[in-house]
Order: C-alpha cells, then structure tokens, then sequence
C-alpha cells in the first residue's frame, strides 16, 4: 500500500502529467490496466478495487468518469450476513470514447469501437460498435428481490488488510 505522502506525491503528478505519464502513475499506484494510447483529459475515479478495471487500446477517458467495482448497498445486510460484498470488474475494449462524468456500475463489459455520451450510466454490457448514451433511473426491484439477487452473487470478506483483501476479491471473482 502507498502511503499517505506518496499518494500526495502521485496526485501531484497526475495534475501535472500528460496522459501517458498518468497512465504510467495509474498502474503503479491503483493497480489498473491500462492499454496503450490511453488518454485521460481528466482525473478518473477509481474506488474502492481498481485492480478489478482494465482499459484497452486507444480510449480516451474525459473528466470526472467514475469507475464503480462494488455493490455499496449490501451494506445494509451486514449485521445478517457479516463481510457480505458483490464486486464485479468493468472491462473497457480497444478504441473507445468515454464522456464526462459517465459511471460505470459494476460486472460491465463495453466492447470495441464505442462512443458513451457524457452523463451516462453504463450498467449493462455495451455491444461493439455502438453509441450510447442516458441514465436510465427507474425503479429496477424491491429492496428484498435486491437482497435476494446479491446473495447469490456476494463475497463475505471481513479482511480490512488492503493487500489480503485484494487476494480475497481477486480468488471470488476466479470461482
């Protein structure tokens, strides 16, 4: 884990840095994969797992992408199913476009030659070829069919060790 004065070193860097050389700081650091001709016209949001994103070939990140690996909700079963999480890796393909302040929920795939418009909410896989765009917020479930569908998916991890809690995600996610 990095500490505290060098994550303020890394963050100076990123603000000072072209794409390439945050690209460099991002792997390091986060942990994230990232393919060649990466370019970030922004400073991404990474959470909580960014070793669960990689990023292909040729895609431009633009400001304020959030990449979101986990399910914060099932919070609210802990005190019944202690260390309860639901991750999920987001795969970004070769020549893709992200706009600003796009989010990206967890377990998503976008395929090659993609452009996603600003302000989007990418929750399902993304088909190559395609431009998409919206924010689809509307009433999905119950709160108990919600409980229902995480359980059959969820991790209990009570590990707080950064790098034990990472072999652990990582091993959930290859069974």
């Amino acid at each position: 884990m990095v500490s505290i004065l060098k994550k303020k070193y890394y963050n100076f860097m990123i603000s000072i840095s072209g794409s390439e050389k945050r690209a460099k700081i991002y792997r390091k650091v986060y942990g994230v994969s990232i393919g060649k001709n990466v370019r970030f016209t922004g400073k991404p949001e990474w959470g909580t797992e960014p070793y669960l994103i990689s990023i292909g070939n040729n895609v431009t990140v633009t400001q304020h992408v959030a990449f979101i690996t986990h399910d914060g909700g099932v919070g609210l079963f802990r005190k019944e199913y202690p260390g309860i999480n639901v991750f999920g890796r987001i795969t970004i393909g070769d020549n893709v476009f992200i706009g600003a302040r796009t989010i990206f929920l967890p377990g998503v795939t976008v395929g090659n030659n993609v452009v996603i418009a600003a302000g989007s909410i990418v929750t399902k896989d993304v088909k190559e070829n395609s431009v998409i765009a919206g924010a689809p917020a509307k009433k999905l479930k119950s709160l108990d069919e919600y409980k229902q569908n995480v359980l059959k998916k969820a991790a209990f991890i009570t590990e707080s060790d950064y790098l034990k809690r990472k072999i652990e995600v990582l091993k959930h996610l290859e069974e």
